[in-house]
């Protein structure tokens, strides 16, 4: 039978930016009509690969996957994400991480299930992440005290690489992977610019300005955020003139 996980939407291959750390684009509807990109981080660590932000994958992207090493955990940071935690769960027995107070019951349709399946859990962690139990031990952690719950990590190599949730994104332009109404509204509510702090994630979670601003204290030299391109060189000082104008308002 047919597990009730959401279908894999279109997406781009994966692609190794780094060293052991790959970026792929993939898609998500929002509301109506309202198709825009989100990402996914796949970390090499050895013969294991660890999922940050995910996002199912087609059959070829899965391939693309295996042969990286063997899934063995995915990381949530972002509270309004997870949707597709449970495929991993599921196909590579993933152990699933997400930060203290992440988990919530939610409803989503299924690909191909009855309706007696459709409402399953969103999101249930196996694990919690702190700063000392995680998948990623050489990584750091920074949260914000928001509900939902969201965080950022950095890993070290590459003089820092942050990878975000919806915190900080960097949706420059919109691009073929966008639907014509997605590309309206969103550029309307303030989300294409780059370097951006989430205008729903502010809205919505309300983060403390000296929470938004402990990001500055972080080391890193790129961005990968969830939503947006790869910012590759000198992200840290291209979101500080971002953070500064936001503490002026």
């Amino acid at each position: 039978m047919t597990r009730p996980f959401p279908a894999a939407t279109k997406h781009r291959d994966l692609a190794e930016i780094f060293p052991g750390v790959h970026f792929v684009t993939g898609t998500v509807t929002m509301g109506p009509m309202l198709t825009t990109t989100r990402n996914m981080v796949a970390v090499v660590e050895g013969d294991r690969v660890v999922l940050v932000n995910s996002i199912r994958l087609n059959d070829q992207g899965l391939a693309q996957l295996d042969q990286l090493g063997r899934v063995t955990d995915v990381i949530r940071l972002a509270g309004f994400h997870g949707m597709d935690d449970p495929f991993y769960k599921d196909r590579y027995d993933a152990k699933i991480w997400g930060l203290p107070g992440m988990s919530y019951q939610r409803k989503f349709k299924a690909a191909k299930s009855s309706a007696k399946n459709s409402d399953k859990p969103y999101f249930e962690a196996d694990a919690e992440l702190t700063e000392n139990d995680s998948p990623l031990p050489a990584a750091s952690l920074y949260t914000f005290g928001t509900r939902p719950p969201e965080g950022v990590l950095v890993l070290p190599q590459e003089g820092g690489i942050l990878v975000a949730g919806d915190s900080l994104q960097n949706w420059r332009e919109t691009n073929a992977l966008w639907s014509l109404p997605a590309k309206l509204t969103m550029r309307a509510l303030g989300f294409v610019k780059p370097y951006n702090l989430g205008p729903g994630w502010i809205r919505a979670a309300r983060p403390t300005l000296p929470k938004i601003q402990g990001i500055l204290d972080l080391t890193f030299e790129h961005l990968l955020p969830a939503h947006g391109e790869a910012v590759l060189g000198d992200a840290k000082q291209k979101y500080r003139k971002t953070i500064e104008a936001f503490a002026a308002q």
